[in-house]
């Protein structure tokens, strides 16, 4: 079973999910806004997929952000972040099933999907 971590709001989001929908694909869906998003899949991610893919630097959350908290990012800061203000994880992330993606790429989707 396939887990889509997101928020529902997210255009990409609402564009991962109707590429899932057209395929017949199911799947559980997370909304990390309200349920948040726990620190063992988190690091799980980081450990896999790097900080650096996993931390949404271009959202506003990200943005608005002091430059000490910006400055000298690392994987143990990147995840401190997420896990207090879960909307600067990358959106969505799909994982089960031998599978793990960060935001949504129609091609590499379909490559891990099939």
């Amino acid at each position: 079973m396939l887990t889509f971590y997101g928020i529902p709001n997210c255009d990409t989001v609402k564009k991962a999910r109707a590429w899932l929908d057209a395929r017949g694909t199911s799947y559980a869906f997370h909304d990390y806004k309200k349920a948040g998003v726990d620190e063992a899949s988190l690091r799980r991610w980081v450990g896999a997929l790097g900080w650096e893919t996993v931390l949404n630097r271009a959202g506003t959350t990200f943005r608005k952000l002091s430059d000490a908290d910006r400055a000298d990012l690392d994987a143990g800061k990147a995840i401190t972040l997420m896990l207090a203000q879960p909307s600067m994880i990358k959106r969505p992330i799909l994982e089960g099933d031998g599978v793990l993606l960060a935001g949504f790429k129609p091609d590499a989707w379909e490559a891990a999907l099939g």
